[in-house]
């Protein structure tokens, strides 16, 4: 009789609700693909399902095995995807009884509940086996008695994770899933130490994945239905497949073979986007980053997001933590990011940057605060665009330099006023900048119903959208933007249809307002524009309206 397996996942490697919509990760499919290749009968589940129905824990306690995966290493605010707290993670191993249980992921590197705090190594107690390194290769070895698989041994990986691609049909969210696709492990600046609060240091120098394996992967995928992927997992997509000192430099036609196979494994995908790319790779190879970047915007799907590692404005505090960019240098690299990628396709831009600020190193003061406001303000003034900015305390691991040397809890005010003044200052008229007032969203998928409904398109850091309308969870509609908050925006259903939609939400229509659009209601139905123009005037949806009968 074949063996009961369940794979476990409460594991998140970005906040879902500034990182990317629901997803399943290279570690917990690699899991899987070891599972079935030792041949178990493997389910899948998530920690959000156990949360919301507790008796789905009990019914565990039927497999021969349970492989729980958790933890996350960046702080942040979530709207799907919750990882697992230590508690939850302990209650699994506590609660069942009959399988053996094993435990494995970035939970075992350390554990905090919130950014601002280290990350200690906790004793957890309820599990038969903790998996150290890799979950995957750990796995392998404990299930068949040999050798661990060494780090970064990308063929076995490989291997685990096209086998593993079934599991995907199982997330509660598929179709729309995102595929997160490693490429590559360690850090170009592992020698220097790196930065000093990352962990990507400590699997040493940079190995990367082939594009015939991950290509054959994403054909794997592909098949069982997948239709959006991330090239995740690396501290910087522009160094895909070089070395070369601490810094080296591009390879536009690596990159652009590794999307072109990509491409031709997956050709029904919808999504394609990237995720860390670099400032200090661009400040210092401009020419081949920017061809490298042209290859990214040939190869991807648009809104895609560049997310910069800038941490701080405050040359003392790059000096202080070994940090990758100056200043200059990541203005210089937003320049170029906007140059490449910020022309519009469907009305969206390609490829923009992402700013990532970490409060709480070493060296910082009062002064680092006003120095990071400043620096936003110029990319203001430059008109530039940026797709987000991430601002998160620090969360130390055991074993980085930042664990022991930090500014933890000494300037709490000052971020708070920092944060506040960025959203208001900063993120609001940025966000009308990159979704100017009638700009269509294509394909949101509703994560949340409710009065004001919200859902986001699948993709790297896409927008929050709040629909004034009530929707079912998982509706997939096209959107047009009436309105934008600090880091959302509100849309209309698209296209507008001013014959059906309620009172409440034609009042969202720019310039109409509440007593206009009791006008337009109260003259409804409309046979053409002409007609709703002699009532509202000229608005920013005007293209977008639809004049069926109610």
């Amino acid at each position: 009789m074949t063996s009961e397996a369940v794979v476990l996942d409460g594991y998140v490697d970005e906040p879902a609700c500034l990182g990317v919509p629901p997803y399943i990760a290279p570690q917990v499919r690699s899991v899987a693909g070891v599972l079935l290749g030792h041949g178990y009968r493997v389910t899948y589940r998530t920690i959000d399902q156990v949360r919301q129905d507790p008796a789905l824990l009990l019914s565990l306690d039927r497999a021969d095995l349970v492989v729980m995966v958790a933890g996350t290493t960046v702080p942040g605010k979530y709207l799907a995807g919750t990882p697992a707290t230590l508690g939850e993670v302990e209650l699994v191993g506590s609660t069942l009884r009959h399988p053996e249980t094993l435990l494995g992921g970035p939970l075992l590197f350390g554990y905090s509940p919130r950014g601002g705090a280290r990350a200690e190594r906790r004793e957890i107690a309820g599990f038969s086996v903790l998996l150290g390194g890799p979950p995957a290769g750990a796995l392998d070895s404990y299930l068949s008695g040999g050798e661990p698989v060494a780090e970064g041994d990308y063929r076995r990986l490989s291997e685990w994770l096209v086998a593993g691609a079934p599991v995907i049909g199982q997330h509660p969210s598929f179709p729309h899933l995102m595929c997160e696709l490693e490429t590559a492990t360690g850090c170009s600046r592992a020698v220097s130490g790196g930065c000093s609060f990352c962990t990507e240091p400590f699997y040493g120098p940079p190995r990367f994945r082939t594009p015939e394996e991950v290509a054959a992967e994403v054909a794997a995928l592909s098949a069982q239905g997948a239709r959006h992927f991330r090239l995740g997992r690396q501290p910087d997509l522009l160094a895909y497949g070089v070395t070369g000192g601490e810094f080296p430099r591009p390879d536009p036609e690596l990159i652009r073979d590794l999307f072109g196979r990509v491409r031709r494994a997956a050709p029904g995908l919808l999504t394609l986007h990237i995720d860390n790319v670099n400032p200090g790779t661009i400040a210092r190879h401009e020419e081949a980053s920017r061809e490298a970047l042209g290859a990214v915007v040939e190869g991807h799907t648009p809104g895609d997001v560049a997310a910069f590692g800038m941490e701080t404005a405050d040359p003392a505090v790059v000096a202080a933590n070994n940090l990758k960019a100056a200043p200059e240098e990541v203005l210089q690299a937003i320049r170029v990011v906007n140059e490449v990628g910020g022309i519009r396709r469907d009305g969206i831009p390609e490829l923009l940057p992402g700013l990532n600020f970490v409060i709480g190193l070493a060296g910082e003061t009062e002064e680092t605060f006003r120095l990071n406001g400043a620096f936003l303000a110029r990319v203001l003034a430059e008109d530039l665009l940026v797709r987000r900015v991430n601002i998160r305390r620090l969360m130390a691991f055991p074993g980085t330099r930042a664990y022991g040397e930090n500014t933890l809890g000494q300037h709490d005010w000052f971020f708070r006023r920092f944060k506040e003044q960025v959203r208001r200052d900063f993120d609001r008229p940025m966000i009308a900048r990159v979704f100017p007032l009638g700009t269509i969203l294509r394909q949101v998928i509703v994560e949340q119903a409710g009065p004001l409904s919200y859902g986001r398109q699948m993709g790297s850091y896409p927008v929050l959208v709040g629909i004034p309308l009530p929707l079912p969870v998982r509706t997939v509609l096209d959107t047009i933007v009436v309105d934008w908050g600090m880091r959302s925006v509100t849309a209309l259903p698209c296209p507008v249809e001013v014959n059906r939609l309620p009172l409440a939400a034609l009042a969202w229509i720019p310039g109409i307002g509440k007593k206009r659009a009791a006008s337009l209601a109260a003259a409804r139905p409309f046979r053409d524009l002409e007609a709703v123009r002699a009532i509202a005037g000229e608005t920013p949806l005007d293209r977008a309206f639809s004049f069926r009968n109610p």
